[in-house]
């Protein structure tokens, strides 16, 4: 298969993958790598079969293609087409919650000296990197991360890594519950949808409604939580996304639970949770499971309510999600608080706290937990995280908490 060839089969595969002909689509692409043999060619259809792999929740195969096209990467000798690769290597990997890995080659990727096409990718790269520092709950790096990969889609006019770095920040502000701005940067994802998105995936639209649905939840507004998740799972369903209708499932599931509806929760739970397990989902596990603990509480069944957290308290230890353990231990502290068992209580009390210190999770100003109820927050350019209330009220000259750590202890 020569040059030409090569190119026209790719974008028959495109054709096909933007038709909702999947089977097809990898057909084609696979026919590809077992035709072709020019570097350029193996390397895009490789990389059309990455995407396509992620949005089916195929991570393990996604894992395998990123490395097959790493090997035709250092065979081209292209720096950018290495930073491309190691990418979505990068992005296997925080699809499979391998968080420390994901940051490596995220790093990897900056550090490789290409040309102006490997300097655009530079803004994907922080997004990744983002999403796995958030995955690890270390706040102010996913912020730090968030904030650079605005920045470059702005500079680059990048609405499409816009739109995806609002719908991670929505993630972000929903973790530390300033449920405002978890509602705001996913209206501004779906408004950018609006706008430029007539020749966009509808994975965008679709993202942009579910974090909204999430946002709306916290907020209590159910009925349009209801709507915006329905019209997400429509277009997973539609475009055979199954870690979206996992997301939407799981959404679904916290809406009947928020509305003391555990009979219509547990099934949507149950489903969920067989498909994040099945794709790799660890991190989703995990919030399934203490969903499902929340359900049995309501009911009183504190044994049942205490084997699901048990198992979120252990998946979130393997991934190395220190909210998901925070959350963990004090539904522990609830369930073992009806139960009487005043030292077991005692041991997950400490453990709450000892998760509070490796987070940093306290407003520098006023020494009060962040993220244990809605309040609006404020970040200064280090990425530093305060109530609003607090910078309004007291006024700053530069950060606290930066200020306090560059205190050099003296000698007696």
């Amino acid at each position: 298969m020569g040059q030409d060839q090569t190119k026209q089969q790719i974008e028959k595969g495109l054709r096909l993958y933007r038709s909702n002909e999947t089977t097809k689509a990898l057909l084609t692409w696979n026919q590809v790598l077992l035709k072709s043999r020019e570097a350029p060619g193996r390397f895009r259809a490789l990389g059309c079969l990455i995407t396509a792999h992620s949005e089916m929740g195929q991570y393990q195969d996604m894992m395998r293609l990123a490395l097959g096209q790493t090997e035709v990467a250092r065979q081209m000798g292209d720096p950018d087409a290495l930073t491309e690769s190691y990418l979505n290597l990068a992005r296997s990997n925080e699809k499979l919650c391998q968080f420390a890995k994901t940051i490596a080659y995220c790093k990897t990727c900056l550090g490789t000296q290409g040309g102006s096409a490997g300097l655009r990718l530079n803004g994907q790269v922080c997004l990744s990197m983002g999403n796995a520092y958030l995955g690890l709950s270390a706040f102010q790096k996913a912020l730090e991360c968030f904030e650079k990969a605005l920045r470059y889609a702005h500079s680059n006019d990048d609405k499409m890594l816009e739109c995806r770095v609002c719908c991670s920040l929505g993630g972000f502000y929903i973790q530390l519950k300033d449920y405002e701005k978890a509602l705001f940067f996913p209206c501004k994802a779906a408004e950018l949808v609006t706008d430029y998105g007539k020749g966009w995936s509808l994975k965008y639209k679709a993202m942009s409604q579910y974090h909204m649905a999430t946002a709306y939840r916290k907020l209590c507004r159910l009925n349009d939580a209801m709507d915006c998740c329905e019209e997400s799972m429509k277009i997973a369903l539609q475009h055979r996304d199954r870690p979206l209708q996992a997301l939407c499932l799981m959404c679904f599931a916290d809406i009947h639970r928020q509305s003391s509806n555990v009979e219509k929760a547990i099934p949507r739970y149950d489903s969920s949770l067989n498909i994040m397990t099945d794709i790799g989902n660890r991190l989703g596990q995990a919030q399934v499971l203490l969903g499902i603990a929340k359900c049995w509480l309501l009911e009183k069944e504190g044994d049942k309510s205490l084997q699901a957290v048990r198992k979120a308290e252990e998946v979130a230890e393997e991934v190395g999600n220190k909210l998901l353990l925070l959350k963990a231990h004090c539904l522990c502290e609830a369930i073992y608080r009806a139960k009487g068992s005043l030292q077991l209580l005692r041991d997950h009390v400490v453990k709450f706290h000892e998760c509070m210190e490796d987070m940093e999770l306290y407003c520098g100003m006023c020494g009060e937990s962040i993220g244990d109820k809605n309040s609006q927050l404020q970040a200064l350019p280090c990425s530093h995280l305060f109530h609003l209330k607090c910078l309004q009220s007291n006024g700053t000259r530069g950060c606290p908490n930066c200020r306090r750590s560059s205190v050099k202890p003296g000698y007696v």
